[in-house]
């Protein structure tokens, strides 16, 4: 099985930078995948599960915010607001972060920040999946 180089760039720090066998991205058409010697292309990554193959056997999951990936010569490049392993994730500050942001949405607000809230809602059920592994 041929591989692939990945980096993987988080807002606040790097996540991830190596070989990478598959990838599967939440992206705006659905889940994206990605193997090696893919087309070049450029893409919107939205909140959702990354799946991601290092090793060749085991796939390893993670929660991914709003960001873009690039596909360009077998290296693949994300670039994203935030993302978490599983075990980086707190369940409590996850649960509290979806529910402040459904009793938000039950408020008058401006179109952005009816959006805004949206996205943070949808970042909080995505940590909350991948936390408890729903996704697998």
């Amino acid at each position: 099985m041929n591989k692939f180089k990945l980096q993987v760039l988080a807002a606040d720090k790097p996540f991830y930078e190596g070989e990478c066998y598959s990838l599967i991205l939440p992206t705006t058409n659905g889940e994206y995948g990605i193997l090696a010697n893919h087309c070049n292309m450029l893409g919107a990554i939205i909140p959702g599960v990354l799946r991601v193959n290092l090793d060749g056997t085991k796939t390893e999951i993670a929660s991914v915010s709003s960001g873009v990936f690039k596909i360009e010569n077998n290296n693949v490049l994300l670039l994203v607001d935030s993302i978490e392993r599983p075990e980086e994730i707190d369940i409590n500050r996850a649960k509290r972060d979806a529910e402040k942001a459904r009793e938000a949405l039950l408020q008058k607000m401006s179109r952005q920040e009816y959006y805004s809230t949206q996205i943070k809602l949808a970042r909080a059920i995505n940590r909350l999946k991948v936390k408890s592994n729903i996704t697998k």
